[in-house]
């Protein structure tokens, strides 16, 4: 899926690696795209991985799991990298608080924000696994 060997690869991958935050879009039942920011963390391979609060986000997915994710790029137009992926929710992911990679990556976030992980995975609930399927040239 990203094939690190290429230049738009490379880039991916640094974007999945290093980015804290991703723009994910999911859809309404009605068709409205709905733009988020989500905290991810990708595994190396085809899927990245996030948390959720009970919400309409969670609500969408399970009613369409087509969704997109958008990096913010170098803020002139450049350095775009935009993928598609089908979301679900994942009852055979750990908690937030038990994911390491996950607390890892945001054990300083989730602490600026005036929580523990314990209490950041009792608000974000829901685990959602995005299986990455399109790499869209920019």
């Amino acid at each position: 899926m990203v094939d690190e060997g290429t230049e738009l690869g490379a880039r991916v991958a640094r974007h999945l690696r290093e980015d804290i935050v991703v723009w994910m879009t999911t859809v309404t039942p009605a068709g409205e795209p709905v733009p988020m920011p989500v905290w991810f963390f990708w595994d190396g391979g085809e899927s990245v991985r996030m948390y959720s609060r009970r919400s309409p986000r969670v609500r969408n997915i399970e009613a369409n799991p087509h969704v997109s994710l958008n990096f913010a790029g170098d803020g002139r137009g450049g350095d775009v990298v935009v993928l598609s992926g089908t979301a679900t929710a994942a009852g055979d992911m750990p908690p937030a608080d038990r994911d390491a990679d996950y607390l890892a990556k945001y054990r300083d976030h989730i602490t600026r924000i005036g929580m523990t992980p314990e209490t950041f995975a009792q608000a974000y609930e829901v685990p959602v696994r995005i299986q990455l399927t399109r790499v869209r040239r920019q």
